[in-house]
């Protein structure tokens, strides 16, 4: 097996595992767990972990970053405004409408950096940028109203919640770019998660949580901590030292496919056509940037 092919398939495999992560949510949601004690037992119980292994792999930055005040003071921004909001409004999505549903509406995220970058840099978009901003918008609107004006097709908490998914994924994204670049992403969000797991620790409702010891709901445990947050996280990190960053990204678009499965395999969700045309529109548009990205490179030589 070549370099490339495993680096893909590490990509491949991470994206199908976070997909598997949101339907694990969205049971445990169905079984007892609210959205923010769930938030707070996988930011614990992952932080401490990718911790763990980030200490073991460069013991020097993991001594070195408790020194560095600067650092630390943007981890906590990071982990409370990036981590902390991101994770809690998609599991909110989840519980409001579906894993798939809510997973194809934080790929939204793309769309709006793009918008932002436009705005901030004061540069028009370009004829491709411009159609995948339509077909974001389309999609969306097909999701949320299944092609009727006069009505939703989800309760509008679960649309509102669920473009604001979107948004605090852009704040996870942009958030700590200069951070990662300083001390790498295993040791910046393993601190981040575990900072905000800790300061939502008193009012998650995760101490009082009545914990039932069932086989499925360890499964799903497993589901959302081990195999869609631990696992999928390194495994992606992985893939992304031999693919690059741009084309991971490009590859791990299968989340929202993945979630949608699960969803439909696990849950017994029930998608409508307008709802898988809209996701599929939704995803054309992420692909189109992905893709104008990854072009881009190639000509500047990076690829």
């Amino acid at each position: 097996m070549s370099k490339m092919l495993k680096g893909t398939i590490y990509t491949l495999v991470a994206g199908i595992a976070w997909g598997l992560s949101g339907t694990s949510g969205q049971y445990l949601m169905v079984h007892g767990f609210s959205a923010l004690s769930l938030t707070n037992v996988r930011l614990l119980l992952a932080g401490l972990s990718l911790m763990g292994v980030a200490y073991f792999s460069n013991p020097l930055s993991f001594r070195l970053i408790w020194k560095d005040k600067q650092s630390l003071t943007l981890i906590l921004i990071f982990a409370l405004f990036g981590l902390f909001l991101n994770q809690y409004a998609y599991l909110e999505a989840i519980h409001e409408t579906n894993a798939g549903t809510a997973t194809v509406l934080q790929y939204l995220c793309p769309v709006g950096i793009l918008a932002y970058t436009c705005i901030k840099d004061k540069v028009a978009p370009t004829v491709s940028e411009i159609f995948s901003m339509i077909l974001a918008v389309g999609g969306t609107f097909l999701i949320a109203t299944h092609g009727q004006l006069n009505q939703l097709s989800m309760t509008p908490k679960g649309l509102l919640i669920g473009l604001f998914s979107a948004f605090t994924y852009s704040l996870y994204i942009l958030l700590p770019i200069d951070l990662i670049k300083k001390w790498g992403s295993m040791l910046v969000i393993g601190i981040g998660m575990t900072i905000s797991s800790v300061f939502l620790l008193p009012f998650s409702g995760l101490m009082q949580h009545q914990w039932l010891f069932r086989l499925d709901i360890l499964l799903a445990l497993i589901g959302i901590i081990v195999i869609g947050t631990i696992f999928a996280y390194t495994l992606f990190l992985k893939g992304t030292t031999i693919v690059g960053p741009v084309k991971s990204s490009l590859l791990a678009s299968i989340e929202p496919i993945s979630a949608v499965f699960f969803a439909f395999l696990i849950m017994r969700e029930h998608f409508y056509i307008l709802d898988i045309v809209g996701m599929a529109m939704i995803l054309m548009a992420v692909l189109l940037i992905s893709l104008k990205d990854l072009w881009i490179q190639k000509k500047k030589g990076i690829l």
